[in-house]
């Protein structure tokens, strides 16, 4: 079955860095999109970057942009996210989502796989 393991979340200071990484099995990663998303209680999932796995194109929402690149590595059927210059309103539970689809996506519907998250806190 597929599978999406969620790893490199915890605790950084402002201004740190962080890279979340994504490991997928039990589907043929190069048919699929994967991307990123963010959520805090009491908010709906936030959209933070998707990537093809088949062609390498990407999208990046709001949330995203300047601070954060999403990369995949075909070989290890990963994706990550490069989290850098982290405020404390990044403060979230990081999803990687999967699909079997032609072309990215930022809209959660369109992605039927989920990890299980990993917390991301940023404190002082």
């Amino acid at each position: 079955q597929v599978q999406l393991v969620v790893s490199g979340g915890g605790l950084v200071q402002p201004g740190g860095s962080l890279r979340l990484s994504c490991a997928a099995s039990g589907f043929t990663f190069s048919n699929f999109v994967l991307a990123w998303f963010r959520q805090t209680p009491g908010k709906e999932r936030d959209f933070l970057a998707a990537i093809s796995a088949r062609n390498g194109g990407t999208y990046i929402g709001d949330s995203g942009r300047d601070r954060f690149t999403i990369s995949a590595d075909n070989a290890k059927s990963t994706i990550y996210l490069q989290m850098n210059h982290l405020k404390p309103d990044d403060t979230a539970v990081y999803y990687c989502a999967a699909n079997e689809r032609n072309q990215v996506s930022g809209m959660e519907n369109r992605y039927d796989y989920w990890g299980q998250g990993t917390q991301v806190t940023v404190s002082s």
